[in-house]
């Protein structure tokens, strides 16, 4: 597996992210295939990068609401 460079990574908090800093995740779309994500209380912990079209995917199902329990 290739590793990525992320010290140049630009963060964007989820658009669902409170303002008391709970369960919060972050996003960089500054790469064409795989989309890094991690825990925003943890930024320099472990990432996941997924692949974009399986990123796509997923946030289209929260969207709609797929995702719910």
């Amino acid at each position: 597996m290739r590793s990525l460079n992320l010290s140049a990574a630009n963060w964007r908090k989820s658009s669902y992210s409170n303002s008391d800093g709970g369960a919060c995740v972050e996003v960089s779309d500054d790469f064409a295939t795989v989309v890094p994500v991690r825990d925003s209380k943890v930024p320099h912990g472990p990432v996941l990068a997924f692949a974009a079209s399986g990123w796509g995917s997923f946030v289209s199902a929260v969207k709609r609401g797929d995702m719910r329990g």
